[in-house]
């Protein structure tokens, strides 16, 4: 065996080993990637088909979401979210997101790969900008986060009266699992005080006015199940690009 040959042997480990982090790192960011209307990962909810490092550091991925009828602007959304995730590592150095069996596939990956935005891609067609849809949907979450957090309290017997007066510290304490509370979302927005009541937290993380009384917190929680987004249900061929 050569020294040139033994070299190669020897560095080719550190090498693969290099790329399996790197591997890993790509999911791992994509693992923050949440479908909006779901907000659940797009991970878990098997929509990566592929998320492949190559030997340019460059990453292809390649995703499908439930239905082919998905409005474009939820659709193109996704891609992008996915795209802003990958591109936080230093080390990449190009990123190709692909969308499969889609009624706007073609147009949307052009758009990708021209790092285009929606409104760039669809033009006349593109109905909104892009970070309005995403704020709409980081407000449904956030609700939707609430909702589950005050049906914990509750099922756990704390009473409407008990939970308009809890102050976050105190809900920390609390044994809140997943069901409860995904995280410090639903409690509020992180920098808020451990003495600040939660009523409070909760009044003003989303678009509601007003502070929760014990009496219509019940109220509140089943509007709040009423107003939930369907922005990937089935729709006509003719829906647009908006959806």
């Amino acid at each position: 065996m050569t020294v040139m040959s033994e070299r190669v042997e020897k560095g080719q480990p550190a090498q693969d080993r290099r790329m399996e982090q790197r591997q890993a790192q790509v999911w791992a960011r994509l693992q923050d990637v949440t479908d909006p209307e779901l907000d659940e990962s797009v991970v878990d909810l098997n929509f990566i088909a592929r998320a492949d490092v190559d030997s340019m550091n460059r990453v292809h991925i390649e995703f499908r979401l439930p239905t082919y009828w998905c409005a474009a602007n939820f659709s193109f959304l996704m891609a992008d979210d996915m795209r802003r995730a990958v591109a936080a590592l230093d080390w990449v150095e190009g990123i190709s997101v692909v969308l499969g069996e889609h009624m706007y596939a073609d147009k949307i990956n052009a758009g990708l790969a021209r790092g285009l935005s929606f409104q760039e891609t669809f033009g006349a067609e593109a109905d909104g900008d892009l970070d309005d849809l995403r704020q709409t949907f980081l407000v449904k979450a956030f609700q939707r986060r609430q909702v589950a957090l005050l049906n914990h309290l509750i099922g756990m017997g704390h009473s409407p009266e008990a939970i308009v007066t809890l102050k976050l510290a105190e809900l920390g304490c609390l044994p809140v699992d997943d069901d409860g509370a995904r995280d410090d979302g639903a409690r509020g927005d992180g920098a808020r005080g451990d003495g600040e009541r939660l009523c409070d937290a909760i009044s003003s993380g989303g678009p509601s006015s007003g502070r929760p009384n014990p009496t219509g917190l019940p109220l509140s929680i089943r509007m709040e199940r009423g107003s939930r987004p369907m922005a990937c249900r089935p729709m006509s061929r003719d829906c647009g690009a908006s959806g």
